[in-house]
């Protein structure tokens, strides 16, 4: 194993366990995004319950936390093995999803994946936001739509000529964010996810 890889891939956690969502939510909207709504700390919990602006600047930023680190690792990939992609692409989503900053708990990672898929493939993600917005489009449930673009994009990535080393990244993270998806998957069975059109919370 390359020396660098260890630094690297905690240095992808860390940057992963930045909870952008609340920092966004406390210092811009002065409110809690943990006690509002689903109680999720991601994009669309923030879109939802405190608008549309600071659920695309906690997108973004979430967004990031997966595309900087791959950038990164992808300028200095001659010094790394085959597999390292693997192991670091993974690190971004486990920081988000299992923070060191808030106990281990975090959220459920779909805007950290595609931060990192548009690092490594970005026709690949570009494809499955395009699934992703068809799915929300239809159904008018952003949870179902995130777990149908998740798991849309090992196909994808398949389709498309990615490594074995990616492709098995992908899965893992598809099964990751559908665990991290548990309670909507119970809701939506149920019938009582809420849909995005049902606006916000009082």
């Amino acid at each position: 194993m390359s020396l660098y890889l260890i630094p690297v891939t905690l240095a992808s956690y860390l940057i992963g366990s930045i909870p952008f969502g609340v920092l966004v939510s406390r210092i811009l909207a002065n409110t809690d995004i943990t006690r509002r709504g689903s109680g999720n700390i991601g994009a669309a919990n923030v879109a939802r319950e405190l608008g549309l602006k600071w659920g695309l600047v906690t997108l973004m930023l979430d967004l990031l936390k997966g595309f900087v680190p791959m950038c990164l690792f992808y300028q200095y990939s001659d010094s790394f093995p085959n597999y390292g992609v693997f192991i670091v692409s993974l690190s971004p989503l486990l920081g988000h999803q299992f923070s060191l900053f808030r106990g281990f708990h975090g959220g459920k990672g779909v805007s950290t994946a595609l931060g990192i898929f548009l690092a490594i493939s970005p026709v690949s993600a570009g494809t499955a936001v395009c699934v992703f917005i068809l799915a929300v489009y239809f159904t008018d449930f952003v949870s179902l739509g995130s777990i149908i673009g998740a798991c849309s994009m090992p196909l994808i990535l398949s389709l498309f000529g990615g490594s074995k080393y990616v492709i098995l990244g992908s899965l893992i993270m598809c099964a990751l964010i559908c665990i991290k998806h548990k309670d909507n998957i119970s809701r939506l069975l149920k019938g009582k996810e809420r849909k995005w059109r049902q606006g916000r919370s009082r």
